[in-house]
């Protein structure tokens, strides 16, 4: 398939392979894994179409390895995986954070714990992709809920791990991966594709994480280039080089933290339906969206003032916009296929002003729209 813009019948996991390539990257590694399996097999054949690599890897701690390093030299990178894979891809994660190392992790969200239901899906990954990793750092995770969304969500992800130098998690849950839906192929050029800053000091003069810019982040260079410099997961100076002092900690840790929470405008993307006038606002992120989509939609054929939020962003979380929309409603539902993960942050956000009610599925069963619009009355 060309790049040029046109229709397509896909799959979500499909769309997101063509929204990798959209975006520029060229570096695949990963290991098969249901139900994220598609985008392997799909890059197999797609990236050696556009003279790119893939390389199907021992396991998920040599795919994210594998990821850090080609993004390291150069190459947009980026890995698939779901449930017991991306948990073996937290410690790796945690060196791309440290790093500060572009590239895009795929977890297509399964039913678990441990190998759990593998073919069914879940939201229970919210917290681990938030904290997976250990110590102070900041994430960002996008959560797609129609095969459109996978396409230019996944461009999105390239784009801001390009533009914060730093790992970033497309979140779909099964449902969105394995679901087929005709969508839009963009022209080259028509949706905006961000290439990190590269340095253009003498390669002597170069620092690898010397901050620059009123964003403090700082060029990188490619490793096999004229310039010359050096990466650790421990901690660093401007230099790379391990450098422990607790000034130099707390600065590094800091910014880490900076990099990602001083642009939440620019980060941040969720949706609005119909919450206007809403005495009940729904807030879910992925699958479900579609089927509270619909239940705020009968809802409001019923005469109830439902409105809909969907987050789009997952990390951070939409702290104002959430808390921004609770002035204008009585109560809150959060329907989410877990036991209350997402519901814990936005209690934490909205207080105890006002209820907030969850409706939570953990049997491998996508929630309905009926068991929302049931919900619904129960609580308005």
């Amino acid at each position: 398939m060309g790049q040029t813009k046109k229709r397509q019948f896909l799959q979500g996991n499909e769309a997101i392979t063509e929204g990798a390539i959209y975006a520029g990257a060229r570096f695949y590694a990963g290991y098969p894994i249901t139900p994220s399996s598609e985008i392997a097999e799909t890059c197999s054949t797609r990236l050696m179409e556009v003279g790119g690599v893939y390389v199907q890897m021992e396991d998920e701690l040599a795919s994210m390895a594998a990821i850090t390093g080609a993004s390291l030299s150069g190459m947009k990178s980026f890995t698939a995986t779901s449930g017991p894979g991306f948990s073996l891809m937290q410690e790796n994660m945690g060196v791309a954070q440290m790093a500060e190392v572009p590239c895009v992790i795929v977890n297509v969200q399964r039913s678990g714990p441990s190998t759990g239901l593998a073919t069914k899906p879940a939201q229970a990954d919210i917290m681990q992709i938030r904290w997976g990793r250990h110590g102070d750092q900041a994430i960002i995770a996008l959560a797609p809920a129609s095969v459109q969304e996978c396409f230019d969500l996944t461009v999105k992800a390239f784009n801001l791990a390009e533009r914060f130098r730093t790992p970033v998690v497309l979140m779909p849950d099964e449902i969105v991966g394995h679901m087929r839906e005709s969508i839009t192929i963009p022209e080259p050029g028509e949706l905006e594709v961000f290439n990190r800053k590269k340095p253009t000091c003498a390669p002597e003069e170069y620092l690898p994480f010397h901050s620059e810019g009123k964003d403090g982040i700082a060029p990188l260079a490619e490793y096999g280039g004229k310039y010359v410099f050096h990466v650790t997961s421990s901690m660093h100076g401007e230099a790379g080089y391990t450098q422990n002092d607790p000034a130099n900690a707390e600065k590094k840790i800091r910014h880490l933290y900076d990099k990602i929470y001083n642009y939440l405008d620019e980060i941040i993307e969720t949706r609005q339906v119909m919450t206007d006038d809403m005495e009940l606002l729904v807030i879910t992120s992925g699958g479900t969206t579609r089927a509270a989509h619909e239940a705020v939609l009968e809802a409001r054929r019923q005469g109830l003032k439902v409105g809909l939020l969907q987050l789009v962003t997952v990390w951070p979380f939409a702290d104002q916009q959430i808390a921004a929309l609770a002035q204008s409603t009585k109560k809150i539902l959060v329907p989410e296929m877990n036991l209350g993960q997402m519901i814990s942050e936005v209690k934490r956000v909205v207080g105890p002003q006002i209820p907030v009610f969850g409706l939570n599925k953990s049997n491998g069963l996508g929630i309905e729209p009926k068991e929302i619009m049931d919900q619904i009355k129960e609580v308005y």
